[in-house]
């Protein structure tokens, strides 16, 4: 089954590190979920967000399945839309990456974006 092109997903190494951070945050899949969005800032002009919340918002989207699921406000989804949710722990980097198909240049930490 192919996924939805406009969704945001998750790879399965993001997934993984997802978890473990939410186990060690003490918060559960069933009740938390991912937040993702963008603000305003960086070097680039707009700025990743990612945290765990547990109060859907008018207009959310939700992404994901049952065992994680992914929310995004609807301005944020706008810049967002088909962006894959990656974790690397390679020696260039540590961290989340957002592969965003939308992003016209990145700065040079993968932080920040601009369209």
């Amino acid at each position: 089954m192919l996924a939805d092109p406009s969704a945001i997903s998750i790879t399965d190494k993001a997934r993984y590190k997802v978890n473990e951070l939410m186990n060690d945050a003490q918060v559960s899949p069933s009740t938390h979920f991912v937040r993702v969005g963008v603000k305003g800032g960086g070097c680039s002009g707009l700025s990743y967000e990612l945290d765990f919340d547990d109060v859907l918002q008018k207009g959310d989207m939700e992404f994901g399945d049952e065992t994680l699921k992914m929310v995004c406000d609807m301005k944020s989804f706008l810049y967002l839309c088909g962006t894959e949710l990656d974790f690397s722990d390679g020696l260039n980097g540590k961290g989340f990456n957002f592969i965003n198909p939308n992003a016209a240049r990145t700065c040079g930490c993968g932080e920040s974006f601009a369209i």
